[in-house]
């Protein structure tokens, strides 16, 4: 028998801190804050199994991301970042 590997691909979406909307020290987005890796806007992956989160190109602790929906997505204490910071969404589905 076959050896069938799983199938494993990513979905990566870009913004800056400045597009969120700020809550005391967290920062909120919209799914529609984000650029897709096509150039357009899309609902986020509904229950990935791992999410990356990446500012300025650095990789972040799981703690810094809650509330990920299809929709949303909040950082936590985002709020400290220059507005013009980069962010990478990366969900890695199977």
């Amino acid at each position: 028998m076959a050896i069938v590997k799983p199938f494993i691909a990513s979905r990566k979406f870009i913004s800056t801190i400045g597009a969120g909307t700020v809550a005391t020290n967290d920062v909120t987005f919209a799914n529609t804050d984000f650029t897709d890796d096509t150039g357009g806007t899309s609902t986020f992956p509904s229950s990935p199994p791992i999410v990356n989160l990446y500012v300025n190109g650095v990789l972040q602790t799981n703690d810094t991301l809650t509330g990920i929906s299809t929709t949303a997505v909040t950082i936590v204490g985002g709020a400290v970042l220059d507005p013009a910071t980069p962010i990478t969404l990366e969900f890695v589905i199977n």
